[in-house]
């Protein structure tokens, strides 16, 4: 039998998975979780078995903000990358640059100038 103090009370509608380790056997859940205990029954004994049971959480900040697993994106937003780099697209595909578009253009113009200004630096100076 296994137990857990909490898990009863922040969770509902449970699912169990079970796997049998090492040797060929079958594995049920014979009783459900009751008062904070599930059992597990084997065909054979001393069987090794890994488990895992999921529950729907029911606490209060779960309810009050639920998980959004898949978004759709704004419509000014598609087609732009939190991290372009990734996918193969330029930096201009980043997402601020569809939400904060002459921002991110007058950072893009500033950092051109900077890096011109370290490469003129950088030139030998020329003899007259």
């Amino acid at each position: 039998m296994v137990k857990s103090e909490w898990f009863e009370v922040l969770n509902t509608d449970f699912r169990y998975q079970l796997t049998v380790i090492g040797q060929f056997a079958q594995a049920i859940v014979a009783h459900e979780i009751e008062n904070n205990w599930f059992e597990i029954r084997t065909s054979a004994p001393n069987v090794k078995v890994s488990w895992q049971v999921t529950g729907v959480r029911q606490d209060a900040y779960a309810k009050a903000n639920p998980l959004v697993v898949e978004q759709e994106k704004e419509a000014r937003l598609r087609g732009f990358y939190i991290h372009p780099e990734l996918y193969g697209a330029p930096p201009e595909k980043q997402i601020e640059w569809a939400r904060h578009p002459q921002m991110m253009k007058k950072m893009q113009e500033t950092r051109a100038r900077q890096q011109a200004t370290i490469k003129a630096a950088a030139q030998p100076a020329t003899a007259q």
